[in-house]
């Protein structure tokens, strides 16, 4: 099992790409909006994920 620091540097990871991926998301919704519902639902999972790893933080 991943150490609680390397659970804190994944949530930190995984939080900035969340950012990424909705500005993109943001800029491709008018263009390719296919694509932007691809990437509005990546950053929906990844949010997820995140917040599964914040519960883990918290229950150590």
């Amino acid at each position: 099992m991943p150490s609680l620091a390397q659970m804190n540097g994944s949530l930190h990871i995984h939080n900035f790409y969340i950012g990424k991926l909705k500005a993109k998301q943001e800029q491709l919704f008018e263009s390719d909006p296919e694509l932007a519902m691809l990437l509005d639902n990546v950053a929906a999972n990844a949010e997820v994920l995140t917040h599964d790893i914040a519960d883990m933080e918290c229950d150590d």
